[in-house]
């Protein structure tokens, strides 16, 4: 392993230093090997009050909230430092996110680490002053300007399964907005988080305790970090259930919280549509990262009189999608990230079977691979959007076909869900196309292959997908209070 990780990945950053943590060390797996890595630091709670005393102390005693210029340059010293050991974070992040190596050129490193340079501009161009000119009330003329200021103290939880990407997608904005930082990663991922620390400390001008990173393999940290008051906002990226707890953990103070959470997006071909290529895209997308992505459309509604073809076209990709070794440069489909996770979809598909489903592709443990958590790209056929596999979140590479009798009706079973993350659209023609995506209750849709994923671009759900959005000019103003200042006309 390379050189960043022995003297990062078993340290916390708090308060500007590296040190170990006060409840010792844990393992992180490689998850296509099952080998134990190394070890991370384990923060205790000392260690995280220690990280929220710092940030508050940064944010309350220096001038980082108010010199936008340097915020921006700190941002970009960010961006430089890690572009400088892209090669050393690629190695940690396939070896311990288990992500095929090819999808680090994009979301899994390299893109995100490009998205920084949004963050640092808008910390330079973002007009934080609106003036609405005089108003006269009961006899007084007042001139009224809206000033936008950072929040405060920001507590960011983030998951394993993009964790540069999220990790900088809460930093970011964050701190261009002028906040401080407890980063609290999930503790699959311990390193992907720790390295920042270096990188930070090292290559940096960034204040003291103006981001904080605590690695722990307890999970009850993360709901500390969400009570405590000393926190003004709580960023978390996760399952719709731990977004419950947070939720109710925030509400003790009624802080502020952003939540993007799970999803069962659809994929709606219409007869118009060209259904091989919708079928194939589809399902290709389903076993990237083997399927380890919130917004991924894991419900294929294609017209029933196209049923059977739909469905063995989609098993023909998954089939093609086999389970491999993420550092070879051909792999889309990689490992999930542990054992336990492994066993959840394999129980999700041990459902589908019981509920009646029929399993036309997948549905095991890859031959020839005794070793890693790898599971075959799998689809999912003779279910209805009732059962169980069509309506709870697997995050794994499984595929569920459904037909569907129409437009009304292909909309009607998309937006039955819980979730509403994402979607796509396929179809011929326009203004249909346009009828439909304005029916479907999601935050983002795809049309026909369109990419919607990009630093400027707000990303988040409607209903239980979560609240508020990541990204874009709207995710950097959830890291912003609202003042409104009257002064004498």
């Amino acid at each position: 392993m390379n050189g960043l990780v022995p003297s990062a990945g078993t340290s916390l950053l708090i308060g500007g230093k590296l040190v170990p943590g006060r409840a010792g060390v844990f393992a992180t797996v490689n998850p296509a090997t099952e080998e134990v890595l190394g070890h991370a630091a384990n923060a205790s709670p000392d260690d995280l009050a220690a990280a929220t005393i710092a940030a508050r102390t940064a944010f309350d005693e220096t001038e980082w909230s108010r010199d936008h210029e340097f915020r921006a340059h700190c941002i970009r010293q960010l961006r430089d430092a890690m572009r400088a050991h892209v090669e050393e974070l690629r190695e940690i992040t396939v070896a311990e996110v288990g992500a095929p190596v090819m999808l680090t050129s994009g979301p899994q490193l390299e893109g995100p680490i490009s998205d920084l340079d949004f963050a640092a501009d808008l910390a330079e161009t973002y007009g934080w002053t609106t003036d609405l000119g005089a108003a006269t009330q009961m006899g007084i003329a007042s001139r009224r300007v809206i000033r936008r200021e950072a929040v405060g103290v920001v507590g960011a939880i983030t998951p394993w399964n993009f964790p540069h990407q999220i990790n900088l997608a809460k930093l970011g904005p964050a701190l261009a907005a002028g906040n401080t930082v407890v980063l609290k990663p999930a503790p699959d991922t311990p390193w992907v988080a720790a390295v920042l620390g270096r990188l930070i400390t090292e290559h940096t001008d960034i204040p003291a305790g103006v981001v904080n990173i605590v690695t722990s393999d307890n999970h009850h940290i993360g709901a500390a970090l969400v009570e405590d008051p000393r926190v003004d906002m709580v960023t978390f990226t996760g399952s719709t259930r731990t977004g419950r707890s947070v939720m109710v953990g925030a509400a003790g103070n009624l802080k502020r919280t952003f939540l993007e959470l799970g999803g069962k997006s659809a994929a709606i071909v219409l007869d118009d549509a060209d259904i091989a290529a919708a079928v194939s895209y589809t399902a290709f997308s389903v076993a990237v990262h083997a399927g380890q992505g919130c917004a991924l459309t894991t419900r294929l509604l294609v017209p029933r009189a196209a049923y059977a073809d739909a469905v063995a076209a989609a098993a023909k990709t998954m089939t093609g999608m086999r389970a491999g070794d993420p550092t070879d440069a051909g792999t889309i489909c990689g490992p999930l990230i542990s054992e336990a996770q492994r066993d959840r979809v394999e129980r999700y598909i041990d459902i589908a079977r019981a509920e009646g489903g029929h399993v036309v592709a997948g549905g095991g443990r890859p031959e020839g691979r005794d070793r890693g958590y790898f599971i075959e790209p799998t689809v999912i056929a003779n279910v209805p959007n009732t059962a169980t596999v069509a309506q709870e979140e697997i995050f794994g590479p499984v595929l569920v076909v459904i037909p569907h009798d129409g437009d009304t009706d292909a909309v009607r079973i998309a937006n039955e869900s819980p979730y509403g993350l994402s979607g796509s659209v396929w179809g011929a023609d326009p203004e249909r196309v346009d009828r439909v995506v304005a029916r479907v209750r999601t935050g983002t849709l795809s049309v026909n292959g369109g990419l919607w994923y990009h630093a400027d671009a707000p990303f988040g759900g409607y209903k239980q997908s979560g609240i508020g959005r990541e990204m874009g000019v709207a995710g950097f103003e959830e890291y912003l209070e609202t003042k409104l200042v009257a002064t004498p006309a």
